[in-house]
């Protein structure tokens, strides 16, 4: 996996979530946004992405992020518009995948793609995305992401 190369004997979470976005924002086709949402004083805050401006919070529970977070599992979305209480922080979306990083046990961060066309992201997606964010969530020193 070309992500386990870019993160290889690299300590700095910054860098690795920063690369792992722009590396995910690269591979899939039809993105407008790859990035990473993390957990902070009990809502989650926009980190390291690719694409035009995010919203900066999200609560848990709210929108595909926060309710990924709330139930501890991904969320793969066809249709944002039709999504109850989705959080337009590009109105040019269309369909969304986010998936929950863990460590120890808990949430720390999300992975969230954005596409502007709709049905963009399928289980195979997910299966693989889940995958990245278990390497993600052994290669990043998450206690010192959280604190900075």
């Amino acid at each position: 996996m070309r992500l386990t190369g870019l993160m290889d004997g690299e300590p700095d979470w910054l860098a690795n979530l920063a690369n792992g976005a722009a590396a995910i924002f690269d591979w899939f086709p039809d993105l407008n946004w790859a990035g990473f949402y993390l957990m902070r004083g009990g809502q989650l805050v926009v980190g390291p992405f690719q694409g035009r401006p995010a919203c900066v919070r999200i609560d848990v529970g709210a929108g595909v992020c926060g309710t990924a977070v709330a139930r501890r599992a991904s969320q793969v979305v066809p249709d944002v518009h039709a999504y109850p209480g989705h959080i337009a922080c590009d109105p040019r979306s269309r369909s969304e995948i986010v998936v929950p990083i863990f460590h120890q046990g808990q949430v720390v961060a999300v992975l969230d793609l954005d596409s502007d066309r709709p049905d963009t992201f399928d289980e195979l997606d997910r299966e693989g995305l889940e995958a990245v964010a278990e390497l993600l969530a052994r290669a990043v020193d998450w206690e010192r992401a959280l604190r900075s």
